[in-house]
C-alpha cells in the first residue's frame, strides 16, 4: 500500500480507480482545440485521529467517458481491505458526478459537503445519511480542515492536512494537472476564473505539497 504521508496520527493513502482523457481546453486556460490529455480517477482515504476519512466518494459510472482500467471506488477500496462500512467520514469537494455518485455506499459516515454544493449533490444523497452541511470552512478533526475555493464550481472546496512541517493539499479540481501549478496555469473548467487564478496564485507556495485527483503525478511527495 502506498502512503503518501505516514505517521503516528495521520496517513494519505491515494486510491486510483481508473482513466481516461479530457479535452486540454478544460484542464489548461487557453489550450488549443482539439487535444485530449490523460487524466486518472483517484479519491484519498485520510487516517487521523481514530477518524477514516475519505475524500470524495467517486463513482461507479462515467457517461461519455471512454474509461481504462475502471474498477470503481468500493472495488478500489476492497483492494487495499478497506470496507464502505469503515469509513468515519466522506468529504465532499463538490458534487460533480465523479466525485460523489458512490456515497451512498458511506452508510456509516458522516457527510461533509459545502451548502452551495449540496444543492446539486443532495439526489445522491440518500435520506436517512447524516450530513454536515458547511459554508467557508470546516474542521474535520485535528490537522484536517475542508476550504471553499469556488473556482471549478460555486462551492468547490480543497482538503488541507497539517501532519508535523508539512501541509498536504487535495485540490479537488481546482486543478487538473501538476503542469497547473508548476506553469502557473489556471484550469481551463471554471465557473468563476477570478477564484481559479487566487487558488493558483496562493498554492503554487512550494510550502503546499498538493495532491491531484485527476493526475498521476503530485508536487511535492
Amino acid at each position: 500500500m502506498k502512503y503518501i504521508s505516514k505517521s503516528d496520527k495521520i496517513r494519505i493513502i491515494p486510491i486510483e480507480y481508473g482513466k481516461s482523457v479530457l479535452p486540454e481546453k478544460l484542464i489548461f486556460l487557453g489550450s488549443t482545440e482539439n487535444k485530449v490529455h490523460e487524466i486518472v480517477f483517484k479519491i484519498y482515504l485520510v487516517c487521523a485521529f481514530e477518524k477514516i476519512i475519505l475524500i470524495d466518494a467517486g463513482c461507479e459510472t462515467m457517461p461519455g467517458f471512454l474509461m481504462k482500467d475502471f474498477i470503481g471506488t468500493v472495488k478500489a477500496l476492497e483492494n487495499i481491505n478497506v470496507s464502505p462500512e469503515e469509513i468515519t467520514d466522506v468529504i465532499i469537494t463538490h458534487a460533480h458526478h465523479d466525485h460523489i455518485e458512490c456515497v451512498r455506499y458511506f452508510k456509516n459516515a458522516v457527510i461533509h459537503i459545502q451548502k452551495d454544493e449540496y444543492d446539486c449533490g443532495k439526489k445522491y444523497i440518500p435520506d436517512n445519511f447524516i450530513v454536515n452541511i458547511f459554508d467557508d470552512e470546516f474542521a474535520i478533526c485535528e490537522n484536517v480542515k475542508v476550504l471553499k475555493i469556488g473556482g471549478h464550481t460555486k462551492g468547490s472546496c480543497i482538503v488541507e492536512i497539517y501532519n508535523k512541517d508539512d501541509c498536504f493539499v487535495i485540490v479537488g479540481d481546482e486543478c487538473y494537472s501538476h503542469k497547473c501549478i508548476l506553469e502557473q496555469i489556471p484550469t481551463g473548467n471554471s465557473e468563476c476564473p477570478e477564484n481559479s487564478v487566487r487558488f493558483i496564485e496562493k498554492y503554487s507556495n512550494s510550502r503546499y505539497k498538493l495532491l491531484f485527483c485527476h493526475d498521476e503525478k503530485n508536487i511535492g511527495e
